[in-house]
Order: structure tokens, then sequence, then C-alpha cells
């Protein structure tokens, strides 16, 4: 049985070039299916073999094939696999997308609200904890009927809580025990202008009937008369409070107090606060050591600036005209862009508040705010700012005008424009 292919048989190999054979020429070229022969080329020697052409784009036996590339020298595409070349054979690439500039702005703007809003969030609870409501005004007897606004009673104590020897020596306020009401006033919030009243601690007032804050048990009033911040330092804001309320018949809605240090805090936190003094004054026992212009106070200086009452003649009338002063001038600070909007100052400057604030415990972060911008209000000229209007003097103690109190005391009930002036 022949197991050759034909062309290769044993009956026609005839003399053979190699494979053992003694022939002196090179055999035939053999048939092979898978290739075609093309055009016959040129003899170029005697018993030279015709060389086989494999012709493109066929397969075997002539049937379609793929392009092996070989014959142009394009091998499975252009060099990089980037697709076809150019006209000169250079590689290119596909043109991108046009950039749906609609779409960016769009997912933009909803990423920065995203982070807008949860930062707000975020921001409310983080300060709404940290506010300390140890206040209860519910505990207050006899309290006069609530007119149109908000009233504020807001209180500047000698605490020296959280506070070092150091501090203490620092801040020139002495060791003393307990705690006193350096500053004492009441912010009316209203639709026909917001009303600051500084309430001077010598101020001659009637202690009434109260309930302790403590005891629970009612103390019934003795007709006795004592100046304004010796009601605080008997039986705390509950007492005061309602001092206020029977001295003036105004109620009190939100009471808001902050001690020595936590002042101090938060002026430091804001960067200081910038003041213009008409004249100089020292004051041995607040620190006080001013000269007249304008001058930046930090913590230290401006508790002593708003403490000092020596270096006055009018002393308690002066310092909380000192006080006003500098209260708006802390809130036009803390209102400023270079606070607002910069992280790394506001943080600060609201933790400072906020740990050192002692509020009643109805007092929510919108009626803090409503505070502040009344006072920022006040001291840009949309308000009024003044003292309590005083008669006279009786034992020491600043007796209040009882007609223009009176007069006063009406017009914020009904929400009016004040029209009455104060020392």
């Amino acid at each position: 049985m022949n197991d050759w292919p034909e062309g290769w048989s044993d009956d026609n190999r005839g003399p053979r070039y190699g494979r053992g054979s003694a022939g002196a020429q090179p055999e035939g070229a053999r048939v092979m299916r898978q290739v075609r022969r093309g055009p016959a080329a040129p003899p170029q020697g005697a018993g030279v073999p015709q060389q086989p052409s494999y012709v493109d784009g066929q397969g075997y036996d002539g049937a379609p094939g793929y392009d092996s590339g070989y014959n142009t020298g394009h091998v499975y595409g252009t060099p990089g696999g980037r697709g076809p070349g150019g006209p000169d054979g250079t590689p290119t690439r596909a043109p991108r997308p046009a950039p749906n500039w609609r779409r960016r702005i769009k997912w933009t703007a909803i990423t920065v609200a995203t982070v807008v809003v949860v930062t707000s969030v975020a921001t409310y609870f983080w300060a709404d904890s940290k506010l300390r409501r140890e206040v209860d005004l519910s505990t207050v007897i006899d309290r006069p009927e609530a007119g149109d606004g908000t009233n504020y009673l807001i209180v500047g104590s000698d605490s020296r809580e959280g506070m070092s020897k150091e501090d203490e020596k620092k801040l020139h306020t002495g060791g003393a025990e307990g705690k006193r009401t350096d500053s004492m006033m009441i912010l009316h919030v209203g639709g026909n202008g917001d009303t600051l009243i500084s309430l001077p601690r010598d101020s001659d007032v009637v202690v009434p009937s109260y309930k302790g804050s403590t005891s629970g048990k009612t103390y019934p009033a003795r007709g006795r008369h004592e100046k304004l911040n010796a009601a605080y330092a008997e039986d705390g804001p509950t007492l005061l409070v309602r001092s206020v309320e029977y001295n003036t018949g105004l109620h009190i809605d939100h009471y808001v107090e902050i001690g020595f240090q936590g002042f101090a805090n938060i002026v430091d936190a804001v960067g200081g606060v910038e003041m213009t003094l008409d004249k100089g004054f020292k004051d041995k026992w607040s620190g006080a050591d001013f000269k007249a212009g304008k001058q930046t106070l930090n913590g230290q200086q401006a508790l002593a600036f708003v403490r000092t009452r020596h270096a006055f003649a009018a002393s308690d009338l002066q310092r909380t005209k000192n006080q006003q002063k500098f209260l708006a001038a802390l809130a036009h600070q803390v209102a400023t862009p270079s606070t607002v909007l910069n992280p790394f100052r506001f943080y600060p400057t609201m933790g400072a508040g906020l740990d050192s604030l002692i509020v009643d415990k109805d007092m929510g972060l919108w009626d803090l705010a409503s505070m502040f911008w009344a006072m920022k209000g006040v001291s840009g000229g949309d308000g009024t700012s003044m003292n309590m209007p005083i008669s006279g003097s009786s034992g020491g103690n600043l007796v209040w005008d009882k007609a223009k109190v009176k007069t006063l005391v009406n017009e914020l009930n009904n929400d009016e424009k004040v029209t009455v002036s104060g020392n």
C-alpha cells in the first residue's frame, strides 16, 4: 500500500536527490495542495526548480482565507494596535467626545450642595450639644404676662469656674468664692427695633418672694432693699430673674450667662477685638492699663476693660457704657467674613462661646442666633442702646426713675419704638 502523496509515489520518483539517492540532480518540486503556482518565472539555470507563489487572500485550494499581512507589511493592524493609520502611514487616535459641561456643572452643584447640607446639619447638632441648659425658669413664681417680642436677660458673672490660680492672677479676678454679677443687660428683640438696656449692678431693688432654686422652699417677701447683684449672690439666676421681673414688670423669656474665663476665651478665639478709646485709664483692681486711640484688645485686656469701675467718677454707669461698647465691637468682629468664612477661626470661636455659656432650658440655637444678630444690629445703629433711667441714689444704691421705667416697659411690652432715654 502506497502512503506517499500524489506526485511522490514510488513509481514516478525517478532519480532522486538526497534521501540516500545517488542521483546527481535535485528532485523536482513536490505538489502541495495548499500552494498555487503563479506564472512561471524565467529560467534561472538548469535544474533549478520554480519556487511556489503564495497567493494573498486565499487559503488552501484557492479558498478565501485571511490576509496575513506579510505582503503589505501591516501585520495585525498598525503599530500599537491604535486603529488605521493616516495617509502617510502614521498611527492615529480616535477623536475624544466633547465634554458634557452641562452634566459636569449639574453634578458639581449637587456635590457642593450635599457637602454644605451635611456640614450645616453636623455643625448644628455639634453646637446644640454644647449648650449648657442649666437654668429652669419654670421655677420662677408670680411672673408677669409675656408681651410682644422676646426679652433676654444677659449676665456676665465673676465665676472662676475652670480657672487655675495662675489664671486668676493673670486675669486679676482674685480668688473669691461663689458667684456675683459684674454686668446685667436686658435685650429686647422686636419688630420695631431692638433695644439693649444695661442694669447697673448697684441698682436699688426690692427682693420679692421667691422659690429657692435648690431647697424648693418659698421665701416670703420682707420688703428688703438690696443691690441688684445681691439677688444673684443670694440664690442665683432664678432669683435674679424674679427680681428683674418684679421691679420692672417685664417678662424675661430667656437667660444667658457667661463667666470670666469664657469671656476671655471668646475674645482670644476671634483674634482680638479692635477698640478706639477716647481717653486712657488705669485700674489696679481690674488690671486695666489703656492709652487713648485705636488698639486691639486680647482676652485679658478685654476682661479688664469691661470690669473697670474704680477709674471713673460715675463708676457703675460708666462701666455699663464700656460693656455695651465692647459687646458691640465683639459682635461686629465675630460677624466679619474673616471669622465666619474661616473654619479655623469660626469653630474655635463657637466652641469657646458655647462651652462657657449657661442658658435656660428652653433656649435653642435659633434663639441664641437671634440674640446675637440683634446685638450686632444695635451696635450697627439699627436699634437703641441705653442705661436704665436713674433718678438718684439712696444709701449708695442707684434708684431707678419709676416714671421713665414704667413708660419704657410699656413700650417694650407693646413692641413699640422706645422714646425713653437713659443715663
